[in-house]
């Protein structure tokens, strides 16, 4: 099966001398030579000439308690086809009133409902009941997402639904290997500890990576026993309400997982300050984080784990073999174009290899190919929305106004749609807005340095820490890195490994808690001492 052949969502991985997997490269598109006669950034001809996906939008209202519903309200909003700016659907707009239909179902299906009560091994039975679905219904749940999202079609077919099936895999298997321990006392006492389930989980996914972030909330809560209210993000609600009604055909009870679609003032907010939820679970912006984190505390202090923003630096050490460096920072910064919370952003280069090291960076991206995602060999699509769009090509502006050069790119692609073109930057210092702040964009800003004492001083200056890359063939310098970096993964001439079994969350402004893994269990459970004397033991 394709879940068990893939097993990260997208993986540049090589040693120094070694050559680029020729059918990884193949799946992602590398070479224009390959492409069926792109050019450079794509052609007009071929942002105009869209496909027309055939997959049918069949669930566009909340579900609550098994069923698909209408908003309280009434109300409804749109999604919108980012290749185009065009309208897919008009989909339910929750708000407060039904955040409260929502959690209602929830805590009933948690309190009363047989999934708590359930064994472990029959939850674990209806996690792989779903998995497989998943593998029947890929070909339109890579369709859909790629039609609401913007992201190339191979990349959602042939990375992010395995990866999506494999996580549900990951999880299954762990649904009956919860437990808790026995502790020794200092006196006649027996003592265990308990893993509870901790009731309902709010859940609030970002629409980078609907349906990965979907697994990585979901999974870990369900295969321990909690029940969910899930707030798929405004732009992207299509596939987390198609999976959803998966879930329910592979036997989960009413009440299990309800999704509300909405908007984070409303819906996003009511689900945080809850006072009958449980626990919240945020990935998105770190401003919003603050804002969740907030809400959470002055509600009912509910416990919240956060996945924010990022400003990963991508560090190329002076032994590197430029041209596999170039190909794997282009690589980290571009992949999904750009809309990376993890994104290799900051890309320092040793002075030694810098001018080469340009050069062909911007090469790379000036053969990127850009166009219509549904297209075969398409490496880039649009943004997500007007909002990024625009977002993105004001830091654009910025960079040049602060004396950056240009290399390539910088503007609009085409007439219609949100896509921008792949864009390099040199001469960047610390100091300008470009090398500070999240682009969340196809905008690579490249940075010169001359010394391991200079690179890790500067990489870590910033309020974030989610990740970082590192490109060297020595060892001694990978470890000093590794140990010295303030990020919560360090990628090693590889970026964006995404195994299931990997944790993933960051240091400082970067998120609470971690992601996938064993870990991650450690966000839905609850621990109970249990102590009870003993009388007349044989021993201790």
């Amino acid at each position: 099966m394709a879940a068990r052949r893939i097993s990260s969502l997208v993986t540049r991985s090589f040693s120094a001398s070694s050559s680029l997997s020729a059918s990884l490269l193949s799946s992602l598109g590398r070479n224009s030579s390959k492409n069926g006669g792109f050019k450079r950034f794509s052609t007009a001809t071929a942002l105009e000439e869209l496909i027309v996906p055939t997959v049918q939008i069949s669930y566009t209202q909340n579900l609550i308690d098994g069923k698909f519903v209408d908003a309280a309200s009434g109300k409804t909003f749109p999604t919108y086809d980012p290749r185009t700016g065009e309208v897919i659907a008009h989909v339910a707009e929750g708000d407060a009133e039904d955040i409260n239909c929502a959690v209602s179902a929830a805590r009933k299906a948690f309190d009363e409902g047989p999934w708590p009560k359930m064994t472990p091994y029959e939850r674990s039975r209806i996690l792989l009941r779903f998995a497989d679905l998943v593998e029947k219904h890929s070909e339109e749940l890579a369709a859909l997402e790629t039609w609401n999202n913007g992201k190339p079609h191979e990349q959602a077919a042939k990375s992010e639904l395995p990866l999506l099936i494999r996580l549900f895999h990951y999880y299954a298997g762990w649904a009956d290997k919860i437990h808790g321990l026995t502790v020794p006392a200092d006196g006649p006492h027996h003592v265990q500890t308990l893993h509870e389930p901790i009731g309902v989980a709010g859940q609030i996914i970002p629409w980078n990576f609907p349906l990965i972030m979907f697994a990585w909330k979901v999974g870990p809560a369900l295969a321990c026993g909690n029940t969910i209210v899930l707030k798929t993000a405004e732009q992207t609600p299509l596939t987390a309400l198609y999976v959803a009604k998966l879930f329910h055909e592979a036997g989960l009870p009413p009440g299990v997982l309800n999704v509300v679609s909405g908007y984070g003032p409303t819906a996003g907010a009511a689900l945080a300050s809850h006072m009958d939820v449980d626990k919240v679970a945020f990935t998105g912006s770190t401003d919003t984080g603050k804002i969740v984190l907030e809400l959470a505390a002055k509600s009912n202090l509910k416990p919240v784990t956060l996945e924010l923003g990022g400003k990963s630096p991508f560090i190329v050490c002076e032994d590197a073999d430029v041209d596999k460096a170039v190909e794997l920072a282009h690589f980290a910064l571009f992949f999904n174009q750009g809309q990376c919370c993890c994104a290799g952003s900051r890309t320092f280069v040793h002075e030694r290899v810098y001018d080469e090291f340009l050069e062909k960076a911007k090469a790379r991206a000036l053969r990127r190919v850009v166009g219509d995602p549904f297209k075969k060999g398409v490496e880039q699509g649009p943004q997500i929305d007007s909002q990024q769009f625009e977002k993105v090509l004001r830091y654009i502006r910025s960079g040049i106004e602060s004396n950056a050069t240009l290399e390539c790119g910088g503007g609009r692609l085409g007439t219609r749609g949100y896509f921008i073109q792949p864009t390099v930057f040199s001469n960047v210092t610390d100091d300008m807005l470009i090398a500070k702040e999240e682009i969340f964009g196809p905008v690579q800003s490249i940075l010169k340095f001359k010394d391991l004492d200079e690179v890790i001083r500067r990489a870590n200056t910033t309020r974030y820490g989610l990740a970082a890359g590192v490109f060297t063939k020595n060892i001694d310098t990978a470890n000093t890195l590794t140990r010295a970096l303030r990020t919560g993964t360090v990628w090693i001439n590889c970026f964006d490994v995404f195994d299931a079994a990997i944790p993933f969350g960051g240091y400082k402004m970067s998120g609470i808690g971690r992601e996938k893994g064993i870990y991650s269990l450690h966000n839905y459970l609850q621990v109970k001492a249990v102590v009870t004397p003993l009388k007349n033991t044989a021993w201790l």
